[in-house]
């Protein structure tokens, strides 16, 4: 034990609350941004607040998502870019709950930090609020904590909240779901925040890149590829379960391409008796993906089970109502492709056209 009068403080110790004053400061234009109609008050009070429109959902259901962004952060952190990852945290948490048809509402953020920069969490709140005007929801409220001696400066993690709410008679459950029907896969914007410890692995440690590299097939640099954001499809999606059903087009299930991928992914939503008969080839498949692939000697199961492959969400329709839903699609100026049909089966998803 130290004989040395001098006193300890907070900051001594690692933690700057006057630093922590200034990153409330920098973010607050940023959550003014997303404020939409039902919530109340602002950041600063122990509770987010939001009061739903009891006009708009007569039987409300609310749907809840968390995730974070995985070690899509390692390489944000080695190439100093901090403003797009957290709208990979937004995207990670509501394209899932859209699956089940709810609207998201607001969203909590988590920022864990070895030493606050007001700066760098400025420019990952920011990444933050754009995700949330993306989906439509409010940055509500969330949370960040200075660790020093649990993670070193410049380090940090974010993890993300997001409710959302649907009528209960408009939820999408997949329970209408038969054999016959098919899914329709829409475009990835390429990683988005999946498989980054393969990644990072092929790419650095044995393709040996550089964040600076331009790689010719990406047409970008390593670091411009790695940190382009997830896709959010909120808005898409939205519009089209309210446009499709004058197009003849019921949508009976929809699947987020996540950790998991393409394998253990849309079979998430199939009813009991059910499995996906996959076209391998029905799609293209982005460079990116192609590069990982021929670069790190993997085998394209494990692949399909580890990256999105260029499809980042799926709708399931009835095989007589594919054409018009590829038609409506198109029309959004969306890329869409019919990758699989249902069938008999046990629940998995099986490969067609599978060669190596």
């Amino acid at each position: 034990m130290s004989n040395s009068q001098e006193k300890i403080t907070y900051r001594a110790a690692g933690v700057d609350i006057d630093r922590g004053n200034e990153t409330v400061d920098r973010i607050k234009p940023w959550v003014e941004k997303t404020r939409r109609p039902g919530l109340l008050g602002g950041i600063g009070g122990f509770g987010a607040l939001f009061q739903l429109d009891l006009e708009k959902y007569k039987q409300p259901v609310l749907v809840s998502g968390t995730d974070g962004v995985g070690t899509k952060l390692a390489v944000a952190q080695a190439a100093d870019r901090h403003d797009t990852i957290g709208i990979d945290a937004v995207a990670m948490c509501v394209n899932d709950i859209l699956v089940s048809g709810a609207e998201p509402l607001f969203f909590l953020d988590y920022l864990a930090v070895g030493q606050l920069d007001p700066a760098q969490a400025e420019a990952i709140v920011s990444g933050v609020a754009i995700g949330c005007c993306q989906a439509g929801c409010a940055l509500a409220g969330g949370e960040t904590a200075e660790m020093p001696g649990f993670y070193k400066p410049g380090e940090y993690d974010i993890a993300g909240f997001a409710v959302g709410a649907v009528n209960k008679d408009q939820m999408i459950d997949g329970s209408t779901i038969r054999s016959g029907d098919v899914l329709i896969g829409v475009s990835s914007s390429g990683l988005h925040s999946n498989g980054y410890s393969l990644t990072r692995k092929i790419v650095f440690d044995h393709a040996g890149k550089k964040l600076d590299e331009v790689i010719p097939e990406w047409g970008c640099t390593v670091a411009d590829e790695l940190l382009k954001p997830t896709r959010i499809y909120v808005k898409m999606v939205l519009k089209a379960l309210a446009e499709l059903p004058a197009q003849g087009v019921t949508v009976k299930a929809m699947s987020h391409i996540t950790g998991g991928g393409l394998l253990e992914n849309p079979n998430r939503v199939l009813p009991k008796g059910t499995a996906i008969e996959l076209s391998w080839g029905s799609w293209p498949v982005l460079p990116v993906f192609r590069w990982l692939q021929a670069a790190g000697n993997v085998d394209t199961t494990e692949m399909l089970r580890t990256y999105n492959m260029g499809i980042g969400f799926c709708f399931f329709v009835a095989e007589d109502e594919a054409a018009a839903m590829l038609d409506y699609l198109a029309g959004q100026g969306e890329a869409a492709w019919v990758i699989g049909k249902v069938v008999p089966g046990e629940g998995d998803v099986i490969v067609k056209g599978l060669e190596g």
